[in-house]
């Protein structure tokens, strides 16, 4: 039996429940009027009402289920009975089948015109549940992947280049034709990038077929295409979006370009290189949708985020923050620079490329073939009278030199180095050319980090340790009883592409360097700084700040060793330098 809808006026139920006055009533019926959005939608937008408390008492008064998507594993199979305009206009998707029709995941379910629609299409009965709709676009994302739509347009594409002999490049340069095969492919590959969240594309042309891998959470997820000829194709497009050289194949090219895709605007830093097969294309994809986080969200803990702001405010100085390509640097020195951004201070950036782009600070794109270098900007930077320097990367001696002389001279100079830990970093300074007593007099304080993967809310379960992660929790338990801590994995489910986590967090150190530290630096002794670094009260490595949230069930054990791992393995090549 189909389920019949009760009509409620959501408005009135709210004020004489007592959870919004009448005066909030009449003002979101307002903000209604001009949005076009639902009453409910705009009652929490306005922050009239908690969204959860909003849909519990739709739950109740209309006694049906409120199901948490979060923790509700979906078939993929089941929500594509809808198509997805239908599931996106009503926002709604199917639960669950039984002998008695269709459990369906409502984010209203007092619209009676959806229940009639999709009766009609389903043609079973229908019982609803309430949803948070975040939560359900979230899942259709995932689930009306573009992977199909993908290979659809790659066959036509195909078919396009096998018709008639045309010369790529007019193929790939009808920049009006938003139509044309390569066009739409390439929007749908982005599109579906976007939508699992990935940090790179990968274009490879193999022998036989193309390879499309997405990078997620740090691990590549691969579609293979057997359609090899149209790789040509999309690398021309590429390189005409980016400025490159079509008609050069021979050497390795970089650009960058933006678009908007699925309401994100994304800046995109592309990399070609010619391989056995073709041009294999990178492309670091990076959504300025969200802006900057706040020095608080970028996952520092708050006594740590408390002493990396005393040292960041200090007047002068060199602060470091180091991890290896993609372990969100940036993310933190754009944290601490929005904290620093305030009239009375005067901010450069010297970068390579500029990745954010923040009011009242001048920031310097680098450009390297007309001497725009690290070097010569750094230079010109110290007479534009700054209170605050940020420098990309420190490369060389001579950008090492120029940034811990201006650390001296009364800036506070904020940089990153590609090193693994805290602990290598200050002698990696003194390896590449910097004089030690300039880094014992400038450098204050350093910061490692790594990105550890979260693991997926969907699917996760209690874990047994076994012998080696034991072993572990013996080491990183710090004197702690862990006897009795539950650990948590991830089984795997669609939400998480069967990975087991979903999302990541930084995991961090921070060294502040004292007096026996600065000794060590001016007398080049590697032990001496190991050792009066390890002894620091307030040093944590890497490692046992990752083992913390693995006992809060955040990550896994598994993440904790592979974090592990990388460190030992840095600091024993430090040693044997």
């Amino acid at each position: 039996m189909a389920f019949t809808s009760k009509k409620i006026r959501l408005g009135d139920l709210l004020v004489s429940k007592a959870m919004i006055t009448d005066a909030q009533l009449q003002h979101a019926l307002q903000e209604q009027k001009l949005s076009g959005r639902k009453l409910g939608q705009t009652l929490v937008e306005l922050g009239f009402v908690d969204e959860m408390a909003l849909l519990n008492l739709v739950s109740d008064q209309l006694e049906i289920p409120f199901v948490d998507l979060t923790q509700f594993r979906f078939s993929a199979e089941l929500v594509h009975l809808l198509p997805e305009t239908t599931a996106r206009r009503y926002r709604v998707m199917v639960l669950s089948e039984d002998a008695d029709g269709y459990l369906l995941g409502m984010s209203d379910p007092t619209d009676i015109f959806c229940l009639d629609d999709i009766q009609a299409q389903l043609q079973k009965p229908l019982k609803p549940a309430v949803v948070r709709e975040s939560d359900l676009l979230d899942i259709l994302d995932i689930a009306y992947t573009r992977a199909s739509e993908i290979t659809s347009l790659a066959g036509e594409l195909d078919e396009e280049l096998q018709e008639q002999a045309v010369d790529l490049a007019e193929v790939a340069d009808d920049a009006g034709d938003t139509e044309a095969p390569v066009v739409k492919l390439l929007q749908k590959i982005f599109e579906e990038a976007i939508n699992a969240r990935a940090s790179d594309i990968h274009i490879e042309p193999d022998e036989t077929v193309l390879r499309i891998r997405n990078r997620i959470d740090g691990v590549l997820l691969e579609h293979v295409m057997n359609e090899k000829r149209i790789a040509s194709a999309l690398v021309v497009r590429l390189k005409l979006m980016s400025g490159l050289d079509i008609s050069e194949k021979r050497i390795p090219q970089d650009g960058r370009f933006n678009l908007k895709v699925s309401g994100h605007n994304i800046d995109v830093r592309l990399s070609t290189m010619p391989v056995q097969f073709g041009e294999s294309v990178v492309m670091r994809i990076l959504d300025h949708t969200d802006g900057v986080l706040p020095l608080a969200q970028v996952g520092m803990p708050q006594a740590m985020v408390d002493r990396f702001r005393r040292v960041i405010q200090r007047p002068h100085g060199l602060v470091l923050v180091t991890g290896p390509t993609g372990s969100g640097k940036t993310t933190t020195l754009y944290g601490a620079l929005s904290e620093l951004n305030q009239p009375e201070n005067k901010i450069i950036t010297v970068e390579d490329p500029v990745e954010y782009r923040l009011p009242r600070i001048s920031q310097v794109q680098l450009h390297e073939r007309i001497g725009l270098t690290f070097a010569s900007v750094l230079r010109a930077s110290l007479r534009q009278d700054p209170d605050i320097l940020l420098v990309g990367e420190i490369r060389d001696a001579e950008s090492a030199e120029i940034a811990l002389r201006a650390a001296m001279t009364g800036h506070m100079v904020l940089s990153t180095l590609h090193t693994n830990d805290a602990i290598t970093s200050a002698m990696r300074l003194i390896d590449i050319g910097a004089d030690g007593y300039l880094v014992a007099t400038a450098l204050k304080a350093i910061v490692a980090q790594r990105l550890v993967r979260k693991i997926c809310a969907s699917c996760v379960q209690e874990h047994t340790p076994d012998a080696n992660e034991r072993q572990l929790i013996k080491v990183m338990s710090e004197g702690r009883d862990c006897s009795s801590a539950t650990f948590k994995h991830g089984s795997g489910c669609p939400h998480c592409h069967n990975t087991g986590y979903r999302g990541r967090i930084g995991v961090f150190e921070m060294l502040e360097i004292n007096e026996a530290m600065a000794e060590a630096l001016r007398n080049h002794d590697i032990g001496r700084f190991t050792k009066a670094a390890a002894n620091t009260q307030q040093f944590r490595p890497l490692s046992f700040c990752a083992f913390d949230y693995a006992l809060e069930g955040v990550t896994s054990l598994d993440e904790v060793m592979r974090v592990s791992a990388q460190v030992e393995d840095e600091v024993a090549v430090g040693a044997e330098v």
